[in-house]
């Protein structure tokens, strides 16, 4: 990225965190653009070049780019089965919040404070969720109206969500990458209980 890019993403960024602080702080209800805006030294107007909403600016930037996670499942080896391969295309994203931690806490703590961000969270996620059974049902030959890549697709999502809570609370050294193989390798397996396996 050029300077002006850079400057830009750290407007961004810095609105997100401003956002999400105050969030926190006064609850959702009780904080506005303008104070969001203040809070970074820019104008509601600058505010608006970035985000439609508070509620954009709280759930920020998905960290998982849709269209390249697709795209990466698609190129990976047929031979890999599909557990496997949902962990190895989320790699990138489990790192990428692995170090903006702090980040990814407060928004995990901000949205379970306020209940109606998961509406949003839910439209913003219900469109890509669609692409990737798309790609899975390509990768293995099927139809996304088949039950597997439907299947797939919510299995995989559901273990990468209960990893992140499950980060959420555990200590500062633990990592998000433990969790996410330790949920997927349970998927793997056929949810075998602990003495089965």
């Amino acid at each position: 990225m050029g300077l002006r890019d850079r400057k830009k993403q750290q407007t961004r960024s810095a609105l997100t965190a401003a956002a999400l602080r105050l969030a926190d702080e006064r609850g959702l209800d009780h904080v506005t653009v303008e104070e969001i805006s203040a809070a970074v030294d820019v104008s509601a107007r600058t505010f608006f070049n970035y985000f439609a909403t508070k509620d954009d600016a709280i759930l920020g930037d998905p960290v998982i780019d849709n269209e390249t996670v697709c795209r990466r499942l698609l190129e990976l080896p047929r031979d890999i089965p599909i557990v496997d391969a949902v962990l190895t295309v989320f790699e990138p994203a489990i790192a990428a919040m692995q170090a903006d931690r702090e980040l990814w806490l407060l928004r995990m703590r901000v949205i379970k404070d306020n209940p109606s961000l998961l509406l949003a969270l839910f439209a913003q996620g219900a469109a890509k969720e669609q692409e990737f059974i798309a790609a899975i049902a390509t990768r293995v030959g099927l139809t996304p109206a088949d039950t597997f890549p439907q299947l797939a697709s919510v299995v995989t999502g559901s273990a990468f969500r209960i990893a992140m809570m499950r980060w959420a609370t555990a200590g500062p050294d633990e990592q998000l990458a433990g969790f996410v193989r330790e949920s997927f390798r349970m998927v793997a397996t056929g949810l075998a209980t602990p003495n089965e396996s």
